[in-house]
């Protein structure tokens, strides 16, 4: 989950939610930039962390001092990892190539060894999965650069780093090494330059929790807590300045 802190409380955005957002975006791409197989690219970016699931059981989600655990504090799970691969799989070879391209590009530099040899092993079969289904590696690395990036500018608007009096931040480099920048020139309107999506303005929207109290006893009651918390959407315009 991604959490942010306020004066009140926390603000929390489910790793899901910030996947669907993440899809939303790249369901506006360019079209002459998009992908041949545009639906398995937009479902691979709305699902790329869909392992994690706030409400269930086994997700670990407090830290030590019984605050929310925000995802730049987990480590490697390799359990998570597998799910999110197989559930990938069982969609289609593509889908599970991009996922694949996703866990690389998170833990390949990693310093956990485990790590390092899960993300080996991936390169490998990577290899055997493209051969199946007559998918070559531009093809499949411009298709991730979309879903990376995609993922990025979902990942700002979700920490709340839009920058104020209209700064820009860099997003990430899309397909071609292509850098691009964010800001905002007025409230709840972004745009991003270069221009990268077909509409000239669209909306995008994402659900976030708000959480008073600051320190849980237990894993049980901050997941009642954060299940019975009412959603607030919050919502964007991005335009084309």
């Amino acid at each position: 989950m991604i959490v942010n802190y306020l004066e009140d409380g926390w603000n929390i955005i489910t790793q899901r939610a910030h996947g669907l957002l993440a899809g939303q975006i790249c369901n506006q791409w360019k079209q002459k930039l998009r992908p041949q197989l545009r639906l398995e690219t937009i479902i691979a970016t709305i699902e790329h962390d869909d392992a994690f699931n706030e409400f269930e059981t086994d997700e670990p989600l407090l830290n030590k001092n019984g605050g929310p655990v925000n995802f730049k504090m987990r480590e490697f799970e390799q359990n998570k990892i597998d799910k999110l691969l197989y559930m990938a799989l069982t969609k289609s070879r593509y889908i599970g190539l991009l996922i694949s391209r996703h866990i690389q590009f998170l833990y390949e530099d990693s310093e956990n060894a485990s790590a390092k040899k899960y993300c080996s092993k991936l390169k490998i079969t990577d290899k055997a999965w493209m051969k199946e289904i007559a998918v070559n590696e531009q093809e499949l690395s411009e298709a991730y650069a979309i879903l990376q990036w995609c993922d990025a500018l979902s990942l700002l608007i979700c920490q709340q780093m839009i920058q104020p009096e209209g700064r820009k931040i860099e997003i990430s480099k899309g397909p071609g090494g292509q850098c691009y920048q964010l800001y905002s020139p007025k409230e709840n309107t972004l745009t991003v330059e270069p221009w990268p999506f077909e509409s000239y303005q669209f909306e995008i929207h994402f659900e976030s929790r708000t959480i008073t109290q600051l320190v849980f006893k237990n894993e049980k009651v901050f997941r009642e807590t954060l299940i019975d918390a009412v959603p607030v959407v919050n919502t964007y315009q991005l335009v084309k300045i």
